[in-house]
């Protein structure tokens, strides 16, 4: 049955296609259905988040390093200018929220009691904001795909649920009965998914008229040529513009049909004439994974492809309009279920794809792991990779908290994944039932898990307090061992160990021939249980061998009955990393290469354990042969890493690394460096960018000496250095902050250094900033003889080799102007390269236009015996991409004029990363 509506929304909504606006009109009726009295109300305004750089949204977006925004034309951002709000022809007075100008509120000439209904009339007109933002708004082609385009009440029950515009597509609005009418030049095609009750055309523009019942939905799109199609059957039609790969269209009728009998076989009717889905709604819900690959690598048919980018747009579009709950507290049911049934129509229709499609039949991919898990594995597999990162977050906590790899795609799949766990936990009967009662019960009706949970409870006697309260509540993890078993008669007796504080169940399996002879459910084991089972013909003890239960750690799940030689993992060599095989001892092998001036080219192989989800222990083995020096290089790791999950303190790290290379002209150089990492962070909120870690390292390098090099200790080509460097950071784009205090000891030489940077990204785009470094000697026996350990002007020696130089020691050339922001930080190359007491310098730099800056250097060096010198340099940068691609262009210094120098060329400094590992972190520092 569905729910009548006690709110109206009127709507008259006029098109300016020239000026990219539209002038409403509205009415909006909503009734209070509490029994508390209003003295005021609020709107929402979502079309006004674009109005400024400070809004919510616009935080947002530079939380998560998307430019495009700050970056706008003033005319490409949308607001919403308010003409007037009345009641009954009297102004009312209102305003917009000191920090949520997307938030109204709206003061009420008079109380609004328990049970009363409140009318006001709004007169505004809407700027539509450049799609490039959020995919919505107009488009290039001077289209317009609108959400959350005109004003809509927010929703009091009990408290006033009001959020702002985050690209969260979350807005939480009442149901209403909705009548709009929309006017625009009839040379566009409206789309909508409410129903079209009248049209007019007149004067060159058309007239429509749409309306709905109990209603949230409000997209609309305006195009010129319309790429929508209708198909459907008896139940209701799916209006669609999603790519169809191509497909004919009888084959897009039968997956339609398909997709729409399979929503009313699990759900009932529905109670729309048509269902809206459009490509936006998908690129911004998309199924994550392999079928993104371009199509002429893309392992999937096409059918296939479509038929399940339909299907998941149709689900969450689907419970977004039947099911009213909180988009953003309580987003993880619609989530669960939209994963849940989707999984479930794979397992209905497709129980035989893989996860790797076609590709898991070519040989050479085939033996890959990963290639033989099941499409819906990817589920588990995508949350383990957050829970594994110790990045994983509560299902309760608001969508606006949570790091956009959560928010997007950990998150929905562990609700989806722990629905089929809790269906397997009970039986397929009661969880179906649940949903089944559920759905028909709150169908177009406000909603919560609250009434999901209850539903559940009346109909199981089973303990369900472990999904609610550990699972969905928590970031606890499921992790159990097999930690033996003895044989009592015709009976086992399996001890199992909860490695974790919680009572999450776990199934254990019994095989015989890796077929299963026996399956039960264990819940409720605090630490240690013995559970006594059949023997029968078992001969292998497996928990969770249909990995039904999202668990943390496979490694440890099993015992075979054959003996001691049958419980060690075969040692497996595989080519590429791979997803971890719990069954065995996965040894990894790839191709490396690195490339020095010194080394040249150096092919080799690299040995690893390092699976795609990360684990506690990790080594790396990486011998090469260098080309050019001829001879064998190479560097090895050990580390174990221990997250800590509930403190500030969230990461620990032991590690041990050693490198054989060449520092120069046939020398060679040999480090040790064991040390151990301290990681702290925000526990309360991930999001917060603001990091802290102290570093303890001991550097132990032996170096072929020549004492004709610049920067050799005749005395000391070998030395041991202690170093300890606590770092605080907090990179956005907007606010960069990051500094550190480094403190080195050795036998002949004692240094301590801070440095600290802070850049700013202004309103009106111009890039400041600065950075300030100072460093003095506790000590110092060095430098009467080299100033290989001094602090350096403009190029660090890099005694520690932290910095990867492609000519380290080059004194002249192209490489020699190769340039690392570190120490003195200086772009030119003044007569005083070294300070062996002390030195002090302030950076600096401002944009000029785009991505060239302005840039100046200061500082004042000083030496043993030699008096302080000033320095200064200033020039221009070509700042392409921060850190990883800039050209300084010296100009003037205490050199005087170095731009009328001769060889000037040789006088421009670069900074250049080849590292592929760094360059992805300007790509996934959004997503975490």
């Amino acid at each position: 049955m569905v729910a009548i509506c006690q709110n109206k929304i009127d709507v008259k909504a006029t098109f300016d296609v020239s000026t990219k606006q539209i002038l409403i009109s509205q009415s909006i009726q909503y009734k209070n259905t509490t029994q508390d009295t209003l003295q005021a109300v609020y709107l929402n305004d979502w079309a006004n988040s674009y109005s400024t750089k400070t809004t919510p949204l616009a935080k947002r977006f530079a939380e998560e390093y998307k430019t495009n925004f700050h970056f706008a034309k003033s005319q490409d951002r949308g607001f919403t200018a308010i003409t007037s709000i009345t009641e009954n022809n009297k102004d009312l007075v209102f305003n917009r929220l000191k920090n949520q100008p997307d938030i109204l509120k709206i003061k009420l000439p008079k109380p609004l009691q328990g049970g009363e209904t409140y009318t006001i009339q709004l007169e505004y007109i809407v700027q539509i904001p450049n799609d490039n933002f959020t995919r919505y708004g107009w488009t290039n082609n001077n289209d317009f795909n609108l959400r959350y385009w005109y004003i809509t009440p927010a929703i009091y029950n009990g408290t006033w649920n009001y959020y702002s515009n985050k690209d969260l597509d979350d807005l939480f609005i009442p149901a209403a009965d909705l009548n709009i009418q929309v006017k625009f030049p009839s040379y566009y095609t409206l789309t909508s998914e409410l129903k079209r009750v009248n049209t007019q055309i007149e004067k060159g523009n058309t007239s429509v008229t749409l309306t709905g019942k109990n209603s949230v939905d409000s997209k609309l799109f305006l195009k010129k040529t319309s790429d929508f199609n209708t198909t459907g059957n008896d139940s209701f039609s799916i209006v669609t513009n999603i790519n169809d790969e191509n497909l004919n269209q009888i084959d897009r009728i039968i997956i339609t049909d398909k997709i729409i009998t399979f929503i009313t076989e699990n759900f009932g009717s529905y109670p729309n004439d048509k269902l809206l889905l459009s490509e936006i709604d998908y690129k911004k819900n998309p199924i994550y994974g392999l079928n993104q690959l371009p199509n002429f690598i893309r392992p999937f048919p096409n059918h296939f492809q479509y038929e399940l980018k339909l299907i998941k747009t149709a689900l969450n579009n689907y419970f977004e309009n039947m099911l009213f709950i909180n988009p953003r507290k309580d987003y993880w049911l619609n989530d669960g279920l939209q994963v849940y049934y989707l999984m479930k129509y794979v397992d209905q229709y497709y129980p035989n794809m893989k996860l790797f499609g076609t590709l898991s039949k070519i040989w050479g991919v085939r033996s890959f792991h990963a290639t033989q898990l099941q499409f819906n594995n990817q589920y588990n597999f995508l949350y383990m990779h957050m829970a594994r990162s110790n990045l994983d977050q509560p299902l309760t906590m608001p969508k606006d908290s949570l790091l956009k790899f959560n928010s997007n795609i950990a998150n929905k799949y562990k609700a989806g994944v722990g629905l089929k766990y809790l269906e397997d936990y009970l039986n397929h009967d009661i969880i179906q039932g649940t949903i089944d009662s559920y759905i028909s019960l709150y169908k177009q009706k406000q909603t919560s898990p609250k009434d999901f949970e209850t539903l559940l409870r009346c109909n199981t006697d089973k303990d369900v307090d472990w999904f609610f309260n550990d699972y969905i509540a928590t970031r606890q993890k499921i992790d159990y061992k097999i930690k033996g078993y003895d044989i009592i008669g015709d009976s086992l007796e399996v001890t199992i160990k909860n490695k974790r504080k919680n009572n999450m169940p776990i199934s254990l399996f019994g095989l015989k021939n890796d077929s299963i002879v026996y399956k039960t459910w264990i819940n409720n084991i605090s630490e240690t249980e013995k559970i006594t089972i059949p023997k029968d013909s078992i001969d292998k003890l497996v928990l969770n061998y249909d990995m039904v239960v999202p668990e943390f750690n496979l490694r440890d799940d099993w015992k075979s009955l054959k003996g001691f030689l049958f419980n060690n993992k075969p040692l497996q060599f595989r080519l590429f990393k791979d997803i971890e095989d719990p069954y065995y001892n996965q040894v990894f092998f790839m191709p490396d290469f690195t490339y020095n001036y010194y080394d040249g080219f150096a092919p080799g192989l690299r040995l690893y354990n390092k699976t795609i989800l990360s684990k506690p222990f990790a080594y790396s083995l990486s011998p090469r042969y260098a080309l050019k020096s001829k001879q064998l290089v190479g560097n090895v790791s050990l580390s174990y890493t221990h997250r800590l999950e509930e403190t500030s303190l969230y990461y620990i790290r032991y590690g041990f690394s050693g490198e054989y290379s060449n520092y120069a002209q046939d020398l060679s150089y040999t480090s040790y460096t064991p040390y151990v990492q301290f990681s702290f962070r925000n526990k309360d909120n991930f999001r917060d960018n603001k990091k802290q870690n102290l570093t303890l390292r001991y550097v132990s390098i032996s170096r072929e000496d020549d004492p004709t090099l610049q920067f050799t200790n005749e005395d000391q080509p070998d030395y041991d250095v202690f170093n300890m460097r606590y770092g605080n950071t907090n990179p956005n784009l907007k606010n960069h902050v990051s500094g550190f205090t480094d403190l080195q000891l050795a036998k002949n030489f004692g240094k301590i250094a801070v440095n600290f940077e802070y850049r700013k990204l202004t309103e009106n785009n111009r890039n400041f900033n600065l950075r300030f470094f100072a460093g003095t000697f506790l000590y110092n026996n060095t430098y009467k003889t080299s100033d290989y350990f001094s602090f350096a002007l403009d190029r660090p020696t890099d005694y520690l080799f932290d910095y990867n130089y492609l000519g380290r020691s080059e004194e002249s050339g192209l490489l020699s102007q190769e340039l690392v922001i570190a120490e003195g930080g200086f772009k030119s190359k003044l007569d005083t390269p070294f300070a062996n007491q002390w030195i002090t310098t302030l950076n600096g730099g401002t944009t000029i236009w785009k991505y060239l800056e302005l840039y100046g250097d200061i500082g004042l060096v000083k030496s043993h015996n030699q008096p302080t010198e000033f320095v200064y340099d200033t020039g221009f940068r070509l700042n392409l991409i921060t850190d990883y691609f800039e050209l300084y262009f010296p100009v003037y210094s205490n050199l005087g004029w170095e731009v009328s120098q001769p060889h000037y060329k040789e006088k421009i400094r670069f900074i250049v990363t080849l590292s592929p590992k760094t360059l992805l972190g300007l790509f996934t520092r959004r997503w975490y």
